[in-house]
């Protein structure tokens, strides 16, 4: 039974968007076609970082929580987490622009992404003897920064509010992974490699590791249906 527990997460993670996915209101069955590329071109990028970090034992998997099916390095489940968890969170997202439709934060998103930006460069800068903290907030500030060029605070607002609420889900799932049920964890680390500051069971990195996970998605879905938008309007 325990070797199935990552495969279970991630069933349980998809079962509710995806029946809720036909729901008229939402819509979310319609948005597929910006979806699902998004996903894609994300968990490619995101899977060739994960394999890296695996190899070098930034990371690891404990095999008695595992199917036993692997990619490369990579169980079976870790692949399917870049599009399952992806798919359920762009989901909340789409549930919350539906709901509240007023950008509460936007009057606030510019500063606290520029601030943002800086500080994960200088942490990263600080930190680059330590492979995930370095990395991990060097590349956050940069999706944070593609997305500030590209679309300026009209998306960020919304999205900062959609991330503190996918909080909720994520300290469910990441602290059952990193052993905040289990006797040992799912996802173990080498804390010479991070700060070595956990919230709970997770460590600090992987709140920004979600932020850049959750950004470059919603980044590249906002992108494809804008130029859906732009096209039906000039056909």
């Amino acid at each position: 039974m325990w070797n199935y527990l990552y495969l279970i997460l991630n069933i349980a993670t998809l079962i509710l968007p995806l029946l809720w996915s036909f729901e008229a209101k939402i819509a979310y069955s319609k948005k597929w076609y910006a979806l699902f590329p998004a996903i894609l071109v994300t968990a490619i990028i995101f899977l060739f970082w994960d394999e890296w970090f695996t190899e070098m034992g930034v990371w690891g998997f404990n095999v008695q929580y595992l199917t036993g099916i692997y990619l490369g390095s990579l169980p079976l489940e870790e692949c399917m987490f870049f599009i399952i968890v992806p798919f359920s969170s762009i989901f909340i997202y789409e549930v919350l622009n539906y709901y509240l439709s007023e950008d509460y934060l936007k009057p606030y998103a510019k500063v606290m992404t520029v601030f943002l930006i800086a500080g994960l460069l200088i942490m990263a800068m600080l930190n680059m003897d330590k492979w995930y903290t370095g990395v991990n907030f060097f590349f956050v500030a940069i999706i944070l920064s593609i997305h500030l060029y590209l679309y300026s605070d009209r998306f960020l607002g919304k999205f900062y509010f959609f991330y503190l609420v996918h909080l909720i889900p994520f300290l469910l799932f990441n602290g059952t992974l990193t052993g905040a049920f289990t006797l040992e964890p799912v996802v173990f680390y080498d804390d010479l490699e991070n700060l070595g500051v956990r919230v709970f069971t997770i460590p600090v990195e992987d709140f920004f590791y979600s932020m850049g996970l959750m950004l470059m998605n919603i980044s590249i879905y906002e992108w494809i249906k804008l130029r859906k938008t732009i096209t039906s309007s000039v056909g």
